[in-house]
């Protein structure tokens, strides 16, 4: 999709809803960590767990940052 919105029938933006894509897929992965992450631990695999707990953390924070990012997008129109 485009960054920019054209077309006036649509119901949100591209970037909107390239930055929804990037948040959903960030949320997704955050709470799959923790299956992951109990994965590790049954196969007795620490630095794995401690692996993905940092992965988690990162993704986590990316997450906010894309939310901030989509509420100024929303409110403004863009960045």
């Amino acid at each position: 999709m485009t960054a920019t919105n054209t077309n006036s029938n649509k119901a949100i933006s591209d970037l909107e809803y390239d930055l929804l894509t990037v948040l959903q897929n960030k949320a997704e992965a955050v709470q799959m960590y923790d299956r992951y992450m109990q994965d590790a631990q049954n196969s007795n695999s620490q630095p794995c767990v401690e692996l993905l707990q940092k992965l988690q953390r990162e993704d986590r924070e990316h997450a906010q940052e894309v939310r901030r990012h989509l509420q100024e997008v929303m409110q403004k129109g863009k960045m």
